[in-house]
């Protein structure tokens, strides 16, 4: 009956282990990303910004995936990156031409270890309406899909949505992304 009892302890303690090594594992497995991809992906961000204000589409464009999908903040849809980097560089050769773009917050969530959710929310001056007038600056908060291929991050979705006008409303802050 001893060896039995002690049997079934030892048992219990067994599965007790094994049960806490496999939660600690999948909880790795489930991992939502770690400094270096957030970093990665700032990165990215960062560079998508310096391609705009200097104006140069491939540089803007080059870390969209061959296959990412784009909706502008005007509703305007571009397939694939190719697309991407032609409607962008008609843009910055006519309204866009002296405007500048200037990142406030970047938000990342990841849903999975190789796919995160930014949002960001930018300031855009110096865009020029059919007349050549300049308009007012604006924000808008873009929701970018990045996915990781061969462990480098990229653009497979972009979503641009007008948020307001450049200064606070009479409500104070603009919300934070989600």
């Amino acid at each position: 009956m001893k060896r039995l009892q002690k049997w079934s302890t030892s048992m219990i303690a067994v599965a007790a282990i094994s049960f806490s090594i496999g939660c600690s594992l999948n909880a790795g497995a489930l991992s939502t990303g770690n400094v270096q991809d957030e970093a990665a992906i700032n990165r990215v961000v960062s560079e998508m910004t310096q391609g705009f204000n200097s104006h140069d589409a491939e540089t803007a464009t080059r870390m969209y995936t061959n296959d990412a999908d784009f909706v502008s903040v005007r509703g305007e849809i571009a397939k694939g990156r190719e697309e991407i980097r032609k409607g962008l560089a008609a843009i910055l050769s006519t309204r866009a031409r002296n405007a500048s773009l200037d990142t406030r917050a970047v938000t990342i969530r990841f849903i999975r270890p190789d796919v995160a959710i930014v949002h960001v929310d930018n300031e855009l001056r110096g865009l020029v309406n059919s007349e050549g007038q300049t308009l007012p600056a604006h924000r808008e908060l873009s929701l970018r899909v990045f996915v990781k291929e061969s462990g480098v991050w990229r653009v497979a979705a972009f979503q641009n949505t007008l948020t307001g006008p450049s200064q606070p409303s009479s409500m104070g802050k603009p919300s934070a992304a989600p």
